[in-house]
């Protein structure tokens, strides 16, 4: 699917294509750019959520849970009628009230190494909302694979991790030159064991999705190569270059 500018979506991108960094050539690109989520919780939400009102011309959602009462605190697509519902299903209807022109493709399936090599072939840019490391490690091999830009976001009580690596780049870091140890627990950054505080969600999600529009125009500073730290209780905020590791898939 090619979108052109209208009159229509020219207004309802007014204020973006007004910004001298983006402009009617920016918006197309938004306009055309396929962007895959995986997690429809605290952080897919948002991620989702803003790139469709960027106007993201395809949106794949990745996530096969139900919305539960725990989730409506910081997961903001979702209210108490959606519980027991399929969030990946929540989240189209919810998205298509909101841009009823994005194309927003779902599935309902937990990733692995078997199915995943079909779905991201589809997209450009990738975006990690999972909680747990087992998939975010499979997400950056896959990544790294098939080169593509990844976007990966991590929460916990009122702290985030945010990385951005685009795999296109031969001199690249992954995921995994942070995470040097051979078996990372899968409670870390995990809210259900630590818990976390709903805005934090809501922050980290945005500040994906804004990483995601920077890729499409390829404006501004990015963070390949950088993990951003965020103490949001303290207010403190680091940004940490992170260098490759020797033994690494990304060599």
């Amino acid at each position: 699917m090619s979108f052109e500018l209208n009159k229509v979506l020219i207004e309802r991108f007014s204020r973006q294509i007004v910004l001298k960094n983006i402009g009617i050539v920016g918006q197309r690109k938004i306009l055309n750019s396929k962007v895959l989520i995986i997690g429809a919780g605290g952080l897919g939400c948002s991620v989702a959520e803003f790139l469709t009102r960027a106007g993201v011309g395809t949106i794949g959602i990745i996530d096969y849970d139900l919305v539960n009462l725990s989730n409506i605190h910081r997961q903001s697509l979702y209210n108490e009628k959606d519980l027991e519902k399929l969030k990946v299903k929540v989240s189209q209807e919810k998205l298509k009230l909101i841009n009823s022109q994005v194309k927003i493709n779902i599935y309902k399936q937990k990733i692995n190494y078997k199915n995943f090599s079909k779905i991201i072939q589809n997209y450009e840019y990738i975006v990690d909302g999972s909680d747990n490391f087992e998939t975010k490690f499979l997400i950056n091999d896959f990544s790294l694979r098939f080169k593509k830009n990844l976007i990966t976001g991590a929460i916990s009580k009122f702290d985030g991790h945010i990385f951005s690596f685009n795999f296109l780049k031969k001199n690249s870091p992954c995921l995994r030159c942070f995470y040097q140890e051979e078996k990372i627990s899968n409670d870390i950054f995990n809210c259900e064991f630590d818990g976390v505080l709903g805005t934090v969600a809501g922050i980290v999600g945005t500040m994906q999705a804004n990483e995601v529009l920077k890729q499409i125009l390829n404006i501004g500073q990015n963070l390949n190569g950088f993990i951003l730290i965020l103490d949001l209780l303290n207010l403190n905020f680091r940004k940490v270059r992170l260098m490759k590791k020797k033994k690494c898939l990304c060599n």
